[in-house]
């Protein structure tokens, strides 16, 4: 095992809490409803990578600041 890069924590509104999970280089939260997949993974290889995908033809995918910059753009 590598060197911990990253760490995550996940929380819900029923109290759920999961915190201090260790990633080298990558870590995905999925999110289930119904028969829908939101997804959301982080890279941190050279650069840090976002990708986000709500089902197989909605997906997104950049670096950090330009996640920021879709962010923004609003």
């Amino acid at each position: 095992m590598g060197d911990i890069r990253m760490t995550t924590e996940m929380r819900t509104d029923y109290d759920c809490e999961t915190t201090g999970m260790p990633a080298e280089r990558w870590g995905e939260a999925v999110f289930t409803i119904g028969e829908q997949e939101l997804a959301v993974e982080v890279s941190v290889e050279q650069d840090v990578i976002v990708a986000v995908m709500a089902g197989d033809d909605a997906v997104w995918k950049g670096t950090l600041e330009g996640f920021k910059q879709l962010l923004r753009q609003r």
